[in-house]
């Protein structure tokens, strides 16, 4: 006998990039809502705050991942939480005048903060993509993994938008193997961090997404079950990098067509 229909169609499950955080939100809709809220009024500070935390070594890091990532000069790429641009800057500087650059995200206060010539911007999320089948040769995300709602369904998007052959990359900061690791970044990222936003945020606002930034570290799914909700989404050659023992670089590529 066939299982009905409404069985076989039935949707997959929710895979959450980490457990619900009651301090910030109590379900899905409150958890959209606070995203919004906190990303909003946060934007104006978050590159001086990123700069100061990063001691100026962010943007040759992103370059570096982006190179073994495998982006190429005239690459079309869709960079997913583009945020204020930091991850954008350096696609524009690889990819060079013949590639382009759409960027995608959930906050219009983010979006107001990008300031790249010729970078076409979009309002949305990685589990709904406003882009085309196939439009992308390359799609970055960076450090935005742990705010989705579904990581299946977001991995899906991206395969859906990526054309045959196309790369992936994810930047993510995991949480460190090591018991005394762990303890050691927890309380930078929980103690000083927040005080560091204090001193040179403007916005009250900032000290709280950085508590928040650690939260969804700490709870954040193992990397490989991010290995293996890539693999599951029909990517290949999926890899997992890692520089100091925290900052994971996750490639992949599309299959082509047989």
């Amino acid at each position: 006998m066939n299982a009905p229909e409404s069985a076989e169609l039935a949707a997959p499950p929710v895979q959450m990039p980490h457990t619900p955080l009651p301090d910030y939100y109590r379900d899905e809709a409150e958890h959209q809502r606070f995203l919004r809220r906190i990303f909003d009024e946060t934007a104006s500070d978050y590159d001086r705050i990123e700069r100061v935390l990063a001691m100026g070594t962010g943007p040759r890091y992103r370059r570096m991942a982006l190179q073994r990532g495998g982006l190429a000069p005239g690459d079309k790429v869709v960079d997913v939480g583009i945020g204020t641009g930091l991850v954008a800057r350096e696609v524009c500087a690889l990819i060079g005048a013949a590639g382009s650059l759409v960027g995608v995200d959930p906050s219009p206060g983010m979006l107001k903060q990008v300031t790249l010539p010729g970078v076409q911007l979009r309002v949305g999320r990685a589990e709904q993509l406003p882009c085309a089948d196939g439009e992308a040769d390359f799609l970055s995300m960076g450090y935005a993994l742990r705010h989705v709602s579904d990581v299946g369904r977001s991995f899906a998007e991206f395969h859906r938008t990526l054309r045959p052959g196309g790369r992936l990359l994810i930047l993510e900061i995991s949480r460190p193997e090591s018991r005394i690791g762990n303890a050691l970044l927890k309380a930078y990222m929980r103690t000083l961090v927040p005080v560091i936003a204090r001193v040179v945020a403007r916005e009250r606002a900032t000290t709280e997404l950085w508590r928040y930034y650690w939260d969804t570290i700490e709870a954040c799914i193992a990397p490989a079950q991010i290995v293996a909700a890539l693999e599951a989404a029909g990517f290949e050659q999926v890899r997992r990098h890692t520089e100091v023992g925290i900052f994971s670089e996750y490639s992949a590529v599309k299959p082509e067509l047989k």
